[in-house]
């Protein structure tokens, strides 16, 4: 009698620092992905000592398919004082490309979604490119909705130091 195929084995954990070289190769491939290789400064230093140290400043999920680490979530807590209820920003999320097709990405939200839900978050809240149409299709279908009314600011490091110094940091237009 012919074997029936079994379907992959798909499981969702939380990492530890044994994870660390995962972490950072996955960190890699979204940079890679995004054409943004040249920001990063992450090491396997610094995750250890930023997500598993005495703060952890983040958490991280690890989407494992038949034994083998295909994504990652990394998120953090917020907190919205409309709601005066904690939030989650999902700061990134990745699936290598050979995994994308088998429901690894939307693994990774719904149980970030079980997270936030036990922590009774008012939102769960995330970025995207806006070039990346795959993950807006997939996002939409989720039910999640842009935010056209609100646009993102950032101070760089450099621009951190100069406001925390008192000084007016130089304009930028990249």
């Amino acid at each position: 009698m012919p074997e029936t195929p079994t379907a992959p084995a798909l499981r969702i954990r939380r990492a530890t620092r044994a994870d660390v070289p995962a972490i950072l190769g996955f960190i890699e491939q979204l940079a890679d992905y995004e054409r943004l290789r040249h920001e990063v400064l992450a090491t396997a230093a610094t995750l250890e000592a930023t997500l598993f140290g005495e703060h952890p400043a983040a958490e991280v999920l690890i989407a494992d398919l038949d034994g083998r680490d295909v994504g990652f979530a990394l998120f953090f807590q917020t907190y919205s004082t409309f709601l005066a209820r904690p939030g989650i920003h999902l700061e990134d999320l990745f699936v290598v490309p050979d995994a994308r097709s088998c429901g690894v990405g939307r693994a990774l939200l719904a149980e970030l979604a079980r997270v936030a839900e036990a922590r009774d978050c008012g939102r769960l809240e995330w970025a995207v490119l806006t070039w990346n149409e795959p993950a807006i299709r997939v996002y939409r279908q989720l039910g999640a909705i842009p935010l056209d009314e609100w646009q993102t600011y950032r101070l760089d490091r450099d621009g951190i130091r100069a406001l925390a110094a008192g000084a007016t940091p130089a304009l930028r237009h990249d």
